[in-house]
């Protein structure tokens, strides 16, 4: 079971659109895929239909320290044709988030094992055996919920818009984030590495020059974050996407299709090549369309 964080130092980035549209590729690939709504405001909770609401959630699953059944929600998402149709080998569940704003915050910040909680959690035997992946999105702004959410994944995903403001609160953000967390590794608790991932570029040469100016500036985080090479550009698909309840990758199976999954290819190499059965990859993607026969095993 491999784990996932998508994490940034401030909101309105795309965290949540990601980590949604990354759950529902993977699900389509025949992988049983477990998203956590770990942010105060329930974007992702909201953003697919729930067929089965579980009577908890991520409070239960933080202060109980464990995931039962009692923890976890079914997602169901609308069937239109036969190609838009999840994988019948994949799954798709959800613990949703349903904690006041402040309260989880509250309760860890007494609490000696907080940055431990959710890892922990996903310690589950049951856990392990039942997922693939785990798909964390978390809040945009520091707190004991994203350091517990950091340090329970193997892999942090960090969505940055190509304009000067965003790079250089991504810089600074990102930079402190890995500075405050770098001492547990004197616990025995690895900070995982990061990807950021441009997100939203404009077809602009001043979006173009930003993006490459955000690449370079990684260098002054000591190789602990690289950049993907595949960015997200901006477009209407997502938000559509979003609006009716499904993923990007059923709207527009081509170009957001394409961009999806040579994204997630980077973050799982082991699936490269392994395509949704809409999938239609356009000639200028960096996408093997010979490759995509096959499934994941």
């Amino acid at each position: 079971m491999i784990v996932f964080a998508t994490v940034s130092t401030k909101g309105g980035v795309g965290k949540t659109t990601l980590t949604a549209n990354l759950g529902a590729l993977l699900a389509d690939l025949g992988m049983r895929v477990l998203m956590i709504d770990a942010d105060v405001q329930p974007s992702l909770t909201r953003y697919f239909p729930i067929a089965r609401r579980a009577p908890h959630g991520l409070t239960r699953m933080i202060t109980q320290g464990t995931i039962g059944e009692d923890c976890i929600s079914t997602i169901a998402l609308p069937e239109r044709s036969p190609a838009q149709a999840l994988n019948p080998d994949g799954r798709l569940d959800l613990i949703a988030a349903d904690a006041p704003e402040g309260s989880l915050q509250n309760w860890l910040a007494t609490r000696i094992d907080r940055a431990v909680r959710i890892k922990l959690a996903l310690r589950n035997p049951q856990i392990n055996e039942r997922y693939d992946v785990v798909l964390i999105d978390t809040q945009g702004a520091v707190g004991h919920l994203q350091d517990a959410a950091v340090l329970a994944s193997d892999i942090l995903i960090s969505p940055v818009s190509p304009d000067i403001l965003s790079a250089r609160e991504f810089t600074s953000g990102t930079q402190e984030l890995l500075d405050r967390l770098e001492p547990s590794s004197a616990l025995g608790i690895t900070v995982p590495a990061m990807r950021a991932a441009i997100y939203r570029l404009e077809h602009t040469n001043d979006s173009r020059t930003i993006a490459k100016v955000i690449r370079e500036k990684f260098v002054s985080l000591r190789g602990r974050v690289s950049v993907l090479s595949t960015a997200v550009p901006h477009a209407v698909a997502y938000r559509k996407a979003a609006t009716a309840q499904v993923p990007v990758h059923w709207l527009d199976p081509s170009r957001a299709g394409s961009t999806m999954h040579a994204l997630l290819w980077e973050l799982i190499p082991s699936l490269d090549g392994c395509c949704a059965a809409n999938f239609e990859p356009v000639a200028e993607a960096p996408v093997d369309a010979a490759a995509c026969a096959g499934v994941a095993p």
